[in-house]
């Protein structure tokens, strides 16, 4: 198969089904390099269950995936991330009893290619501090570097989450409702910063949130039942009949 440069990633008839419940059915998508996409729907339209295909937490039924030309289909986690794929999760994941500058530390160790060290010294470690600063100032949390993770509030502790992502230096941004339980400030917050960060990666998102997917996206796919229902820009899917359906029980305004 030979894929255009532009997209990145592309899925093909992807099935998930487990003991006959058909969670993900028969979805083909394509990624472009460069862009915010988002997979919106309706709870349970399998968008977690799409994503955990693609970074080989599940393996599919049937249906292929390819990363950059390359069939990953039966790749195992492991093998997916040192392509660049980087996946975040619904539920914050951080190391509560570390610092902010430790969590990002640790993250920056994957570079020694070997295990992480958990057991070295502070100065040992410390070959990684300029870096992991850096990428807490990218995402504004540098003033929080010593402080303990578990004493950051939520929408910072996303925000780190975020950090520790971008320190695999992922090509790929997979993130999974990364505004969910927020405030309106803590979503405008992260919002801008996957703005600033998505400048030179590709990001596919699961988003709840349609003022976030319609501020950040280029182009979005909407699922239903497991099915791709629509896709395009928000002015298109916004409009269409099926997809207000969906969402609201009414193909009416």
């Amino acid at each position: 198969m030979v894929l255009g440069h532009e997209v990145i990633l592309e899925t093909h008839a992807l099935v998930k089904a487990f003991k006959g419940f058909v969670a993900v059915d028969g979805v083909s998508l394509r990624v472009r390099r460069g862009e915010v996409h988002a997979l919106i729907g309706p709870n349970g339209a399998g968008k977690t269950t799409f994503f955990n295909l693609l970074t080989k937490f599940l393996q599919p039924t049937s249906g292929d995936i390819f990363y950059q030309g390359k069939n990953i289909t039966r790749e195992n986690p492991a093998d997916v991330a040192r392509r660049g794929i980087v996946r975040s999760f619904q539920i914050c994941a951080v190391f509560p009893h570390l610092t902010v500058l430790e969590n990002v530390r640790v993250a920056l160790q994957r570079s020694l290619g070997t295990s992480f060290y958990f057991w070295r010294s502070e100065k040992s470690l410390a070959q990684f501090d300029d870096r992991a600063m850096q990428l807490l100032a990218e995402v504004r949390l540098e003033r929080w570097a010593r402080t303990p993770a578990a004493d950051l509030p939520y929408g910072r502790k996303r925000a780190l989450e975020l950090a520790t992502t971008l320190a695999l230096d992922p090509e790929m941004m997979l993130l999974d409702e990364p505004t969910a339980g927020m405030g309106h400030e803590d979503i405008d917050r992260i919002a801008h910063l996957i703005k600033r960060v998505s400048a030179d990666r590709t990001v596919l998102m699961v988003e709840h949130n349609l003022s976030v997917v319609s501020d950040l996206s280029d182009t979005i796919t909407v699922l239903t039942r497991g099915r791709v229902l629509a896709e395009g820009n928000y002015a298109t899917v916004s409009k269409n009949p099926e997809v207000r359906e969906a969402y609201m029980g009414t193909g009416h305004a």
